[in-house]
């Protein structure tokens, strides 16, 4: 199904431990907040472990993204629902390849904004 303009895609994760702890692997980013429970027992979700959100939506829809933007709202912990809406934009046929540009917007459970941003890229 193509997608078109004004179309809202929508996934929801629920971060966990084990997550944040696979990512400081991978990433490295192992700063105290990421590694060291808070009071709650909670850890700081890495910005760029949220920020793969909107890249699921991105590749469940083969967009190779040539730029993206990212406002860090609020913090996300373990344990959170977040929730990423991402709008269309644009979506057009441009010489051989398809053009797309995309809003997004990303709330935790309790409604409360914890990322926004937009990509832009190509569909293969």
């Amino acid at each position: 199904m193509a997608l078109q303009i004004g179309d809202i895609i929508s996934f929801e994760r629920t971060f966990t431990l084990e997550d944040v702890e696979l990512f400081t692997k991978v990433s490295g980013d192992a700063g105290v907040h990421h590694v060291s429970p808070d009071e709650q027992g909670r850890l700081v979700v890495q910005g760029l472990l949220t920020a793969t959100l909107p890249t699921k939506i991105g590749g469940d829809h083969n967009v190779l993204a040539r730029s993206v933007n990212f406002d860090f709202l609020r913090p996300v912990f373990t344990g959170d629902t977040i929730i990423c809406e991402v709008t269309i934009e644009k979506y057009e046929k441009q010489e051989n390849r398809l053009s797309i540009l995309a809003s997004f917007l990303c709330t935790n459970q309790n409604e409360k904004k914890v990322l926004s941003g937009s990509f832009s890229g190509v569909i293969l």
